[in-house]
């Protein structure tokens, strides 16, 4: 999970925006992100989605319409958001949401080339994995 660093810029609101399935979130330094659910999803923290080192990330596939059922608050770093998957391990931080705001184009671009590696579509079911008992799930 990436910290929460020393001064770096912290949200001033934050707003679910359902219908349009995006999380829209205004930071101190000025910057808005309008962060897709999808991308969320994709990209969670979670040990279940980022694995447990380089090389352990589990592709993540049909998140297209992935809605955000609930975003409870952790201590005042982060939030853990709930999604309609079932999905619930991911703790974002601030710093987390800033990454993933501003970094949104190449992350898409990165998630497409994986995708076309990995010879599957985005909107492809996910493939079970099989032999995973990690506790953190």
């Amino acid at each position: 999970m990436a910290g929460l660093t020393a001064g770096a810029p912290t949200p001033t609101d934050i707003t679910v925006h359902g219908q349009s399935r995006v999380l829209e979130v205004g930071f101190s330094d000025g910057a808005r992100f309008r962060i897709p659910f999808e991308l969320m999803r994709v990209y969670s923290p979670s040990a279940e989605v980022q694995g447990h080192g380089p090389g352990q990330e589990t592709l993540q596939t049909g998140k297209r319409d992935v809605a955000l059922e609930a975003l409870d608050p952790v201590g005042n770093y982060a939030v853990q958001p709930r999604f309609s998957d079932g999905h619930d391990t991911g703790i974002y931080s601030w710093d987390y949401l800033y990454f993933l705001g501003s970094q949104e184009v190449r992350l898409w671009q990165e998630y497409e080339a994986r995708l076309q590696a990995a010879n599957t579509e985005r909107d492809a079911p996910m493939a079970a994995k099989a032999g995973h008992s990690c506790a953190s799930h």
